[in-house]
């Protein structure tokens, strides 16, 4: 039997059936894996609840409950980026609760009790001490009414009462208790560094009141990144170091440090949120451990300095927990969405718990991505994502070339990775290409990489993002008058400025994107407060290279159409960084389009504001590019387009 033929249409207007609903609906955020047990936890998001995580249980029948029923939200707002807001130990749950800030005990399988104080007090990335009656945590104190709040560990104990156990730092992270319950590390790093720049592995004795004395710093330094300590079955402490320049693992032992596996490649990963793992432990005392080579990401087991793979299908792995044989792990794949898996070390059989999309779309409609490296400017190498079009009922127009939308990622030391996204398919599936770049700067490829943006944020990640587009169009794979960019976050400031000094792209669209930095630096929060200093300048050097970096002071060189969204609630990046650059373009008559979304902070979890901003973007390329628009697709106002 023949294919039914396929008709054509003009790229960007191809009949889809993953529509903005479908996006919205189909994606279930899932985070928080745990190990308790024979039971495995996570998080899965609810875009139709108002973006709230709930927490789910598999019990080993295989059994799925909610934990926690509205209006618990299992989140916590410490660095302002969370994570680490759960815990399972010993048939108990702990979790954060985000509304109050409050931490919240499930004991055998009984309703939520509040313990400890909350509100001004903030909690995260807890390790239970059950023989003192407490779990060890970071808390982050916003009572004092200060610039910014107070970062400590302390011990809650089941009561409610707490002790500060370390302060003094600005920061800290992973407090770890041994398995005899004798010694406790932990991490620290001070301002301007950021964790994936320099921090302290430290080491002290707890006494049976649970006091700590004799503290030592184990590794670590300002230009040494240590992450992920953890205490092996035996009582020895490991860690993953990017010494060696490539996030490595390394273990601690009668005062000396030694190398597990030195390989170009990172078992560890730059510390936005808590709660991170790339490796633990099995019941012979194996790692087993996950790790990337040029943004892919593989599972292995580490005994004797010689890694052995394990068989998987992902090419994106996160969230890796080990207990006994069982390992779970957040993972996902071209044509696999992110889910939650169970694999069975002794038996080698893996099990699916949840899925991010239950329902994926037809093959047909699915674009794989291919991973490139390209020639960048001054020499560099730069690395990305590439999604053709793919759409199994439309064909281009005879001789036409697809439109392409340039992503660059938020963070900016993220990774773009090559996990099924409906939000990318989306595009292509329109008959729009996708290049979702790994720009200088980015994790996966070294720390020599990831320095390439020291004091270049605004320069590396726009010349990796504008050659790559130039790339695909030299080879003659997308239509060069129809290069859009789009990015969030610091991939916003990526787009503007691009758009500001490169006369490449033809679009843009900003999402909560920087554009101003001095009044970023006024308005961020404590973790990045002195970011920018690593990023753009230190402050000795900071107003002229803020003002020659900053989107906002090159507005007379802004030409093309732009669209804005912004979170209303933002605080990482609040509305002004958007409304004085919608304002500059209004002015200056430049088309423009402005969309806010009350309710709505750093990043967009409900459901009706996915759909609304994916709409209206698909919305403006088409009336900018004169694309025919849908008459389902919701209008939205583009001022000085006639113009």
């Amino acid at each position: 039997m023949s294919a039914t033929p396929r008709t054509q249409a003009p790229c960007g207007a191809w009949t889809s059936p993953i529509t903005a609903a479908v996006v919205a609906a189909g994606a279930t955020p899932l985070s928080g894996v745990a190990l308790d047990g024979d039971d495995v936890y996570w998080l899965a998001g609810r875009a139709s609840e108002g973006g709230r995580n709930t927490l789910l249980r598999q019990r080993s029948e295989g059994t799925i409950e909610e934990l926690t029923p509205a209006p618990f939200n299992v989140r916590t707002r410490v660095h302002e980026y969370g994570g680490g807001a759960l815990l399972a130990a010993g048939g108990t749950v702990w979790f954060s609760n985000f509304a109050d800030n409050r931490l919240y005990r499930i004991d055998n399988d009984g309703e939520p009790v509040a313990v400890g104080a909350g509100g001004a007090l903030r909690y995260a990335d807890f390790v239970p001490d059950a023989a003192r009656g407490r779990l060890i945590t970071v808390r982050e104190d916003h009572s004092s009414g200060a610039t910014y709040p107070v970062n400590t560990i302390c011990a809650l104990a089941f009561d409610g009462s707490e002790t500060v156990l370390v302060d003094g730092n600005d920061f800290y992270s992973s407090p770890r208790l041994s398995p005899d319950g004798r010694q406790l590390a932990w991490l620290s790093w001070d301002h301007p560094r950021m964790p994936w720049q320099g921090t302290e592995l430290w080491l002290a004795d707890v006494l049976d009141d649970g006091t700590l004395v004799d503290g030592r710093l184990v590794a670590g330094g300002a230009d040494e990144s240590i992450c992920q300590p953890e205490w092996s079955p035996e009582g020895l402490l490991h860690f993953v170091s990017d010494r060696s320049g490539w996030w490595n693992l390394y273990r601690f032992e009668q005062g000396v440090v030694h190398a597990l596996c030195p390989r170009e490649a990172e078992f560890g990963g730059p510390h936005w949120v808590f709660g991170n793992a790339m490796y633990g432990f099995a019941s012979n005392g194996d790692i087993v451990c996950t790790y990337i080579e040029q943004g892919v990401s593989r599972l292995a087991r580490l005994a004797g300095g010689t890694l052995t793979a394990i068989d998987t299908p992902y090419q994106e792995i996160r969230e890796l927990r080990v207990q006994g044989d069982t390992v779970a792990l957040l993972g996902g794949a071209p044509t696999i969405a992110a889910e939650i898996a169970r694999i069975d070390l002794a038996g080698g059989t893996r099990e699916v718990l949840a899925r991010s999309i239950e329902q994926l779309p037809d093959l047909g409609y699915l674009s794989v991505p291919q991973s490139i490296a390209y020639p960048s400017m001054n020499g560099r190498t730069a690395y990305a994502f590439y999604y053709p079009p793919q759409n199994k009922d439309v064909a281009p127009l005879p001789g036409e070339l697809p439109p392409l939308m340039v992503i660059g990622h938020g963070g900016p030391t993220s990774m773009a990775t090559s996990t099924l996204k409906l939000a990318t398919q989306f595009w292509t599936s329109r008959g729009i290409a996708v290049l979702d770049v790994n720009y200088g700067g980015s994790t996966g490829f070294g720390r020599a990489y990831r320095d390439l943006l020291r004091e270049q944020w605004g320069v590396v990640d726009v010349e990796d993002c504008v050659a790559g587009a130039r790339h695909l169009a030299d080879q003659g794979l997308v239509d060069r008058e129809r290069l859009v960019i789009r990015g969030g976050s610091a991939g916003g400031l990526t787009t503007l400025c691009a758009l500001a000094l490169f006369d490449v792209f033809k679009a843009g669209a900003s999402y909560y994107g920087v554009s101003d930095l001095k009044g970023l630096d006024a308005d961020s929060h404590k973790f990045e407060s002195r970011y920018n200093e690593y990023l753009i300048a230190p402050k000795a050097r900071a107003d002229a290279v803020y003002a020659a970096r900053s989107p906002i002071n090159h507005t007379d060189k802004l030409a093309r159409p732009m669209i804005f969204f912004q979170g209303l609630d933002d605080k990482v990046v609040p509305p002004p960084q958007s409304e004085v650059m919608v304002d500059a373009l209004r002015a200056r008559g430049v088309p423009v389009a402005y969309l806010t979304l009350e309710g709505e902070g750093h990043g967009f979890r409900k459901a009706d504001s996915i759909v609304r901003t994916l709409e209206a973007e698909l919305y403006f390329y088409l009336r900018v590019f004169g694309i025919p628009v849908p008459s389902t697709l919701p209008a939205v106002e583009i001022e000085n387009l006639a113009a």
